[in-house]
């Protein structure tokens, strides 16, 4: 099902079109989940959950969009494109898009800066990002 949204994304140069894969979905969604339960582990810093939670996000965001036959390489429009690969409300991917932004702050400025309740409000959207993706089923006019 062709979305105008991604369509639109497509035509700014955001998104490419490209067919769905089932083994690059699978792997993109085993991949999250394990970062994800990584994340879960309170004996681990507050950075490294954090950094785990981002990039199970990440995967599993990706999943979703790849599920839809598109590709990005920015990783913002990733999130920023929950609302049309998953159905998720905007809450969502604003808080991946904080995230994100405090993922920047720290790979490329050195700042490093996790509150506890990003902290949390990161693993929350993560895990309604998993469980939308769980209920998405095989990949379409994939083998």
């Amino acid at each position: 099902m062709i979305s105008t949204e991604l369509e639109n994304l497509v035509r700014a140069g955001q998104l490419k079109r490209e067919p769905g894969d089932q083994a690059e979905f699978d792997g993109l969604v085993r991949l999250g989940r394990a970062k994800l339960k990584d994340a879960a582990n309170r004996d681990l810093s507050p950075e490294s959950r954090f950094d785990l939670g981002y990039n199970g996000a990440h995967a599993l965001s990706l999943a979703a969009l790849r599920w839809r036959g598109y590709r990005s390489d920015k990783r913002f429009v990733v999130f920023q494109a929950l609302p049309h690969t998953l159905n998720l409300s905007a809450s969502v991917w604003r808080v991946l898009a904080t995230a994100h932004q405090r993922r920047n702050d720290a790979e490329y400025e050195g700042s490093v800066e996790v509150d506890t309740q990003l902290l949390a409000d990161l693993l929350s959207a993560a895990e309604k990002v998993g469980a939308a993706v769980a209920a998405l089923g095989p990949v379409p006019g994939a083998a």
